[in-house]
């Protein structure tokens, strides 16, 4: 099965996402789905607070006039904008956008909130829907016109130095989710001409899916004072002299889940990592004639001791057959499912089925808690190493343009030397169908020595992808 028909089909029967909202590139959440969802956020929004960010939420509309301040950035959003011209029947006398991003609906409140060195540093975020009209293919999770779930931070500082300082330590944030949910990744700088709109550079991460393409999961942006000079968000240093603040913002969306899902499934459905699973362990009783009653009690009682030992457990107690609810909890993607039947029941143990191996241990009744947790470690890091080596597997490097066309034909990202031009940069993005993702980061040694393009020194490393 191609993997978009995989994933299309693993979204609806595993109860992710439910596609047939009448609005083009608009979906609906599911309860399961949404309960990934949720506790993905919840381990972002910990994160950021640990390190000093403060949850705010600002309102969906931004005036037209606000939008339209920063020149490139409102030239970079332009065709994706949607606008409220009515207001009821009546005519507003000025358009309002569905916040395609933020920065200019925040900074004009910076200008109000910072006065003083005092206010400062500055660090915010929330989540928030955000629309865009996105004319390519749209697709769940991946490319929305509302993406239901992003989660943009923006920071404001004294100086250079500290907003630089920000944007390393926003890197190291989305660098411990990613590694938190066994999404392997790069992290690179976007070439000039594809940097965000306003910014001075964009540090980007990508992941690859099965197919080979690249998706785009997170970013960080330098903005400088570029929006600071825009919207005359100022401060008075402890000289007394009036300057302009330093700025960062940085974001992930629904895509993190749509990595999470087509990283880590396989053909059974959904396999999820256990720090985001809505259900770690699903007990089955399996009963047999004569000994129902008994399972049962057993079964309950397993699902009682995993609960009080801070475990997330489903009882499935449904009157269908076991081969349906091994069928059911491996498409939902449940680590560990605990089976319990009358040999288990007189031998006082547990059967133990691991889902990213499909294998079984047997454990005592008494041994159970600590076995299932060092059960959910196991699954965890096999996980994560696993998706590395399939990613690493996708990882390419050439020098000439013979060797860069095959290597492209072989999907994944490919590396290879590059002169700093942008006019070499579009050349070989036009001529193998592909997006350049940039330049290494935090370091970009050159490790070619030649630009297959023009031939002239390679002062850089460029990987190349085909993207979402």
């Amino acid at each position: 099965m191609e993997f978009s028909e995989w994933y299309s089909e693993v979204l609806r029967s595993a109860e992710v996402m439910d596609v047939r909202y009448p609005v083009k590139g608009m979906y609906v959440w599911m309860p399961y789905g949404f309960e990934i969802r949720r506790r993905v956020v919840e381990l972002l929004r910990k994160k950021l607070r640990e390190t000093g960010h403060e949850e705010v939420l600002f309102p969906t509309l931004i005036p037209e006039g606000n939008l339209s301040k920063e020149a490139e950035h409102i030239a970079g959003f332009e065709d994706e904008v949607y606008w409220v011209t009515h207001g009821g029947t009546k005519e507003l006398n000025e358009r309002l956008a569905l916040r395609p991003t933020s920065e200019t609906a925040i900074y004009p409140m910076f200008a109000l909130w910072i006065r003083s060195h005092a206010d400062l540093p500055l660090k915010i975020f929330q989540v928030v829907n955000t629309f865009r009209y996105e004319t390519k293919h749209t697709r769940p999770l991946i490319r929305m016109r509302e993406i239901t779930t992003f989660k943009e931070a923006h920071t404001a500082h004294a100086t250079e130095e500290e907003a630089e300082e920000q944007v390393r330590e926003a890197f190291e944030i989305y660098s411990w989710l990613f590694d938190t949910l066994g999404i392997p990744y790069i992290a690179s700088v976007r070439p000039e001409w594809d940097k965000f709109p306003g910014a001075e550079y964009t540090v980007a991460f990508d992941t690859l899916m099965p197919n080979g393409r690249a998706l785009q999961i997170g970013t960080v942006h330098m903005l400088g004072q570029n929006f600071s000079k825009t919207f005359e968000v100022t401060f008075e240093t402890e000289e007394g002299e009036t300057e302009y603040v330093y700025m960062t913002c940085y974001g992930v969306s629904d895509r993190v889940v749509a990595a999470v899902i087509g990283i880590h499934g396989d053909e059974s459905g959904l396999v999820l990592p256990p720090v985001v699973a809505p259900i770690q362990v699903a007990v089955v009783p399996i009963p047999k004639k004569g000994a129902r009653r008994e399972v049962k009690e057993a079964a309950g009682d397993v699902a009682d001791l995993l609960k009080e030992h801070g475990f997330r457990v489903e009882l499935d107690d449904r009157d269908i057959s076991p081969g349906r609810k091994f069928h059911y909890w491996e498409l939902k993607g449940v680590p560990v499912r605990a089976e319990v039947g009358p040999r288990e029941v007189e031998a006082g143990t547990v059967v133990l089925f691991r889902r990213d191996e499909f294998e079984r241990e047997e454990v005592d009744l008494d041994d159970l808690p600590r076995a299932v947790e060092a059960l959910l470690e196991d699954v965890a890091e096999n996980l994560r190493e696993r998706a590395r080596e399939r990613f690493e597997s996708m990882l390419h490097r050439a020098e000439t343009l013979d060797d860069l066309e095959a290597a492209v034909r072989d999907g994944g990202v490919v590396e290879t030397g590059w002169c700093g031009s942008e006019s070499c940069g579009r050349e070989l993005e036009e001529r193998l169908d592909v997006d350049a993702l940039g330049t290494p980061y935090p370091d970009d040694e050159p490790e070619f020595e030649r630009c297959p393009v023009c031939g002239r020194r390679a002062d850089h490393t460029l990987r190349l992808a085909r993207t979402y």
